[in-house]
C-alpha cells in the first residue's frame, strides 16, 4: 500500500510539472505576483493528486488481479475476480479479455511443456541399457538406473571422466562435442571380472527449432555391455587351438593303433586286447577333455553375472564326498569330514558350487598318498572377512613347488605333465574352480608344503552379503 501512494506522489508531480512550468513562466512575466502563483500551484497539485490517486490504485487493483492468475492460481478461476474484488478502470476492463487469453495460452504451454517432460524422464527411466547426458563441460546431468552400475551413485553434475576413466571412451566423448554427430567405441572396464562396452555417442540438436535439451545436456551416451558376446568368439578360438592341441596326441595314438590293428597286428588275438584296452583310454581322455573344455565355456560365457540363489554347502559336499569314497578306497584313502553344524549358507549355483568341490576332492584323491586322509573343514570369516564363507580341502600329497603357485590355474598348466596324463586330467580343473569363483565373486587360496601335502580353500560369500 505505501509503495502505491508513494506511485501516486511521484505520478501527481510528474502531472504537475508542465503546469508548474507555466506559472513559473506567468509569476516572472509579472502576470502573478507571489500569492497567486503559490495558490495556482497548489491547486494544481492536488488537482494533479486527485486524478493520479484513483488512476494508481486501479493500476494497482489491476495487478493484483493479474498476480492471482499466475502460476499458483487455480485453473479453474475466471474473470470475476477482477471485476468484483479489485477496483479497475475503463481501459484495465478493456485488456481484461486479453489478459484471460494470455493466461490460457500460458496455461496450454505450461501444460504441454510438463508433458514433454515427463514424456522424456519416462524414456530415459525405461532404457533398459545404461544411460547418461552430458553437457558441453563433459559434465554427467543427468543418468537412468541402469547407469548407476557403471558410474556410481554419485551427486550430479560430475566430470565423466571421474566415473569412467578410460582414454578411448573420454576422446569420443570430446569428438562429439566438439560437433561430430556420433561416434562409437569399444572399451573394456578391469575389476575382478573383465567387461568389455560399447559406447555409443550422439550429439542432442537444440535451438529454436528443436527446443532445449534436459538440462542443458549436449551428448547423450548408451553403453551396452557386449561381455558376452566378445566372449563367445574368445571361446570358440581358444576351444579350437586348445581342443586341437589337447587332441592330437590321443588322436594320433588312436590312429596308430588302428593301423597296426588293421595291417602287422591283424591276426594277433593278444595285440588285439592290449590296443583295444589302449585305445579305450584315449578315447575316454578325448571326452573328459571336451566335457572339461565345455564345462569351460559354459562358465566363463555367464562369469560376468553372479548367481543369487542361497545354498547350504554341507549337503553339497556330502553329496560329492559319496560319489568319489569309491575310487578313494581302492587307494586307501579316506575322506574326513569336519564341517561345523552352523555352517552358514552361501550364494550361489547348486551345480556350479558341486563341481568345485567335485574338481579339489577329486585332484586331492589323485594326488594324496595312498592310505592317507583327505579333510574338509569349514566356517565363517575371519573379523576382516565377516561376509566369506570358508571351505578348505586338505590332502597328504607330495606338495607343490612355491614357485608354481600361481601357475596351478592356468588352462592346460600341469605340475608333472606325466603323472597328470596318466591320472587321467585334463589339466582344466583348476581353471574351471577359478572361474566358477570369478562369477561367484569368491577366491581361491593354495598353501602346499613339498612333503607334507596341500590345502586349497574356497571363499565364497555368506547368503544375503553385499
Amino acid at each position: 500500500m505505501e509503495r502505491d501512494f508513494g506511485r501516486s506522489a511521484e505520478f501527481a508531480v510528474a502531472l504537475s510539472i508542465p503546469g508548474g512550468i507555466a506559472i513559473a513562466a506567468l509569476f516572472a512575466l509579472g502576470y502573478l505576483d507571489g500569492m497567486a502563483a503559490i495558490v495556482a500551484a497548489a491547486a494544481m497539485l492536488a488537482l494533479a493528486a486527485l486524478m493520479a490517486i484513483p488512476l494508481v490504485l486501479s493500476l494497482a487493483g489491476a495487478r493484483a488481479a493479474i498476480d492471482r492468475l499466475g502460476p499458483d492460481a487455480a485453473p479453474d478461476e475466471a474473470a470475476a475476480p477482477g471485476y468484483r474484488s479489485y477496483r479497475l478502470n475503463l481501459a484495465a476492463r478493456t485488456i481484461w479479455p486479453a489478459v484471460l487469453r494470455l493466461r490460457r495460452s500460458w496455461r496450454e504451454h505450461a501444460a504441454q511443456a510438463e508433458a514433454q517432460l515427463a514424456a522424456a524422464e519416462a524414456v530415459i527411466v525405461a532404457v533398459p541399457d545404461p544411460l547418461i547426458m552430458i553437457d558441453r563441460q563433459r559434465r554427467i546431468v543427468r543418468s537412468n538406473a541402469a547407469a548407476a552400475e557403471f558410474i556410481g551413485p554419485g551427486a550430479q553434475p560430475r566430470d565423466l571422466a571421474a566415473a569412467l576413466r578410460n582414454p578411448v571412451l573420454l576422446a569420443a566423448a570430446d569428438a562429439v562435442l566438439r560437433g561430430e554427430p556420433v561416434r562409437s567405441v569399444e572399451f573394456a572396464l578391469s575389476g575382478p571380472i573383465e567387461r568389455v562396452l560399447r559406447a555409443h555417442f550422439a550429439w542432442i540438436a537444440s535451438g529454436p527449432n528443436h527446443g532445449a535439451a534436459l538440462d542443458g545436456a549436449a551428448a547423450i551416451l548408451t553403453l551396452h555391455d557386449v561381455t558376452e558376446l566378445k566372449r563367445s568368439e574368445q571361446m570358440r578360438a581358444d576351444f579350437i587351438a586348445n581342443a586341437g592341441h589337447e587332441l592330437k596326441t590321443p588322436l594320433a595314438a588312436l590312429i596308430g593303433f588302428i593301423e597296426t590293428l588293421l595291417g602287422p597286428a591283424r591276426d594277433d588275438v593278444a595285440a588285439h586286447r592290449r590296443f583295444l584296452g589302449i585305445m579305450r583310454e584315449q578315447a575316454q581322455r578325448m571326452a573328459r577333455l571336451v566335457d572339461d573344455l565345455l564345462s569351460l565355456s559354459r562358465i566363463e560365457l555367464n562369469e560376468h553375472v553372479a548367481p543369487t540363489d542361497r545354498i547350504a554347502l554341507a549337503p553339497v559336499i556330502d553329496e560329492v564326498a559319496r560319489g568319489l569314497e569309491l575310487r578313494a578306497a581302492e587307494r586307501g584313502i579316506r575322506i574326513v569330514r569336519a564341517l561345523p553344524a552352523d555352517l552358514p549358507e552361501v550364494q550361489g549355483d547348486r551345480d556350479e558350487l558341486a563341481q568345485i568341490f567335485q574338481n579339489l576332492l577329486d585332484n586331492a584323491v589323485k594326488y594324496g598318498r595312498p592310505h592317507s586322509a583327505i579333510e574338509v573343514s569349514g566356517g565363517a570369516g575371519s573379523e576382516t572377512a565377516a561376509q566369506l564363507v570358508r571351505i578348505a580341502v586338505a590332502d597328504q600329497g607330495e606338495g607343490i613347488p612355491t614357485e608354481q603357485l600361481p601357475r596351478l590355474t592356468e588352462r592346460f598348466y600341469r605340475v608333472d605333465t606325466a603323472r597328470s596324463r596318466e591320472l587321467g586330467g585334463t589339466g582344466l580343473g583348476l581353471a574351471i574352480v577359478k572361474h566358477i569363483l570369478n562369477r561367484h565373486r569368491g577366491r581361491l587360496d593354495i598353501q602346499s608344503t613339498v612333503g607334507k601335502g596341500s590345502t586349497f580353500t574356497v571363499w565364497l560369500r555368506a547368503a544375503g552379503a553385499p
